[in-house]
């Protein structure tokens, strides 16, 4: 059989790193988009080949990175993998709400979390529907509630991803494509704000989530396992939603 490829954007930390991993471990050839360059201490071979330099918040950028990413694929995209994010704070590091967040900054949280995943879905349609691939979209327990750490920009557009996953769901499905999303939690990474602690207190589970908890649950979505699972949004959070 051939190998399998997916394409993962923020791939250099946290979720995205640990779904890359685990990926390699299953045998696909990963193509990783972030905004920094491929980390040479990364354990996985042949990222460096594989790796494009992309900032998201750039609208023409990401749709000239297209024909980029169609150079690397043979005609074939098993799975693309919409992971990257961004949540700017305040100048304390506060959270930003719908008064105090500038216009510029819902743009730019918005053509990441939002717009560029519709660029590279469409984009790359044709790559998707030749090998009857799946779109995974990540979300976040932002979108449905209000948080105490994500400000407003953050949480709007991972409401809005939630919708365009149904949307792409029924609009992608007479392709062959599967489009579904995951909603993490409180997650263990680098950049946890101070006082999830209290947060954690307060979760059924009573512990943080950890990066390949995730990254399973993103496998299982991409794998023939969840064959007749499209346009659902699977909670990864502890119970934190219930």
């Amino acid at each position: 059989m051939s190998q399998k490829t997916m394409l993962l954007t923020g791939a250099s930390r946290g979720i995205g790193h640990a779904t890359v991993r685990r990926f390699n471990h299953e045998g696909w050839r990963v193509i990783t988009c972030s905004r920094a360059p491929f980390p040479q201490e990364c354990p996985w071979g042949g990222g460096q080949e594989n790796h494009v330099q992309l900032d998201l918040s750039d609208p023409s950028g990401t749709i000239a990175a297209v024909d980029i990413i169609k150079e690397r694929l043979n005609g074939r995209l098993d799975a693309l993998v919409n992971n990257a994010g961004i949540s700017p704070k305040g100048p304390d590091g506060g959270r930003l709400n719908t008064l105090d967040t500038d216009l510029m900054t819902w743009g730019q949280v918005f053509h990441v979390n939002f717009f560029a995943p519709v660029v590279l879905a469409r984009g790359l349609k044709d790559e998707l529907a030749a090998a009857k691939g799946a779109v995974v979209n990540v979300t976040s327990i932002a979108g449905a509630r209000v948080h105490p750490f994500a400000g407003a920009a953050y949480a709007t557009s991972k409401a809005a991803l939630a919708a365009l996953t149904r949307e792409m769901a029924h609009d992608f499905g007479p392709l062959g494509v599967r489009v579904n999303a995951i909603a993490p939690g409180e997650v263990e990474t680098a950049i946890l704000s101070p006082g999830t602690d209290k947060i954690v207190k307060e979760l059924p589970l009573q512990r943080l989530g950890q990066p390949e908890e995730v990254a399973s649950a993103i496998y299982f979505l991409c794998s023939d396992d969840s064959s007749y699972i499209s346009g659902a949004e699977i909670e990864v959070n502890g119970a934190q939603h219930v």
